[in-house]
C-alpha cells in the first residue's frame, strides 16, 4: 500500500499547486459564469452572460484587434529578435558591448518604455516624425490614429523583444559549426546555410518562442493599456474617466475588456464568461501552432 502511494507523495507538491492555482480556478470562473455576481451579491441568470458576450460589439472589437495582435505582432517579433541574434553571431569585434546594447530595452520598466515610445512616435514633437520629415515623409498619428495604433504597438513589441534576441542567440550559437563548413565546401551560400542548417537545429527554440509568444500577446494589456491612456490625454484627475481602447477603439484587447467588466463595472459574472473565451482562444491557437510545427517535423524527418 504504501509503495502504491509513494508516486502520491512525490506528486504531492505539483498536485496541490494543480488543484489551486488551475483547476478549483477554473471550476469556480465556470461556476461564477451563469451568475449576475458583482462581488457583494450573487444571483443565477442562468445563459443570460453567455448571450450578452454574443451581443457584445465591443467583446467582438477587442478580439478583433487581439487577433490582429498574434497574426501580425508575433511573427514580426520573433523574425526581428531572430534576425538581431543571426547578427550578432556575424560580429567579429565589440560582440560584448553590442550584445549588452541590444539587451538594454529589457531593463526599461514596461510603463517607463511605454510612455517614453509614446512620446517618440508623438506627431508633433516626436523625434521620429521630426526625422522622416527631414527626408520628406510625414509621419503618421501613431497612437492617435487607429490605422496606426497597433502597427506603433508593434514597433513597441519589436523594440523590446530583448529577451527572445537572447534565446536566440543561444540557439544559434549551438549550431555545430562544422554543418556550416561542410555546406560551403558544397558551395551552399548563405541563404541555403540557414534555410537548411540553421532552420531545422533551431526549430525547437522557433516552436517555444512563438507558442509563448501567442500566450503572452493574447493576454496583452499593460502597454496597449497606457499607450492608450497617454496618448489621450486622459489623467488620473477627479471626475475623469477612461475607456480602454483609444483611439476608437482600436488598442482595446480581451484582457482589457475582461478588466472593466469585472473590475470597472463589477459585472464579475460576465468577466468570467470573457475569461473562458480567453482561455479557450489561447487552447486553440497554442494547439494549432504545435500541430503545425509537428508537421514541419514529420516532413524534414
Amino acid at each position: 500500500m504504501l509503495a502504491r502511494l509513494r508516486p502520491l507523495l512525490w506528486m504531492a507538491p505539483w498536485l496541490v499547486g494543480f488543484m489551486v492555482f488551475f483547476a478549483y480556478p477554473l471550476v469556480a470562473t465556470v461556476y461564477f459564469s451563469f451568475f449576475n455576481y458583482d462581488l457583494f451579491t450573487l444571483k443565477f441568470n442562468g445563459l443570460d452572460n453567455w448571450r450578452y458576450f454574443f451581443q457584445d460589439e465591443r467583446a467582438w472589437i477587442a478580439m478583433k484587434n487581439t487577433a490582429w495582435l498574434v497574426v501580425v505582432m508575433v511573427p514580426a517579433t520573433v523574425l526581428f529578435a531572430l534576425g538581431i541574434a543571426q547578427l550578432l553571431t556575424k560580429l567579429k569585434a565589440g560582440v560584448g558591448f553590442f550584445r549588452t546594447l541590444f539587451y538594454l530595452p529589457s531593463l526599461v520598466p514596461v510603463t517607463a518604455g511605454t510612455v517614453a515610445f509614446v512620446y517618440l512616435l508623438n506627431p508633433a514633437t516626436g523625434p521620429v516624425n521630426n526625422l522622416l520629415a527631414k527626408i520628406g515623409i510625414s509621419g503618421p498619428d501613431w497612437f492617435g490614429d487607429k490605422d496606426w495604433s497597433k502597427p506603433g504597438l508593434t514597433l513597441l513589441a519589436m523594440w523590446s523583444c530583448t529577451n527572445l534576441m537572447v534565446i536566440f542567440l543561444a540557439a544559434l550559437l549551438d549550431v555545430p559549426k562544422h554543418l556550416y563548413e561542410a555546406a560551403a565546401i558544397d558551395g551552399a551560400g548563405a541563404w541555403r546555410q540557414f534555410r537548411s542548417i540553421t532552420l531545422p537545429t533551431i526549430r525547437p527554440v522557433l516552436m517555444f518562442t512563438a507558442v509563448t509568444g501567442v500566450i503572452y500577446t493574447l493576454q496583452y494589456f499593460t502597454q496597449a493599456m497606457i499607450a492608450a491612456r497617454v496618448a489621450s490625454g486622459v489623467t488620473d484627475a477627479p471626475g475623469s474617466t477612461f475607456v480602454p481602447g483609444y483611439p476608437e477603439m482600436s488598442t482595446l484587447t480581451l484582457p482589457q475588456w475582461l478588466f472593466q467588466a469585472g473590475f470597472r463595472d463589477y459585472a464579475m459574472g460576465y468577466a468570467c464568461v470573457l475569461a473562458l473565451v480567453l482561455f479557450a482562444v489561447s487552447m486553440v491557437f497554442t494547439l494549432i501552432l504545435l500541430r503545425q510545427f509537428r508537421g514541419f517535423e514529420e516532413v524534414s524527418g
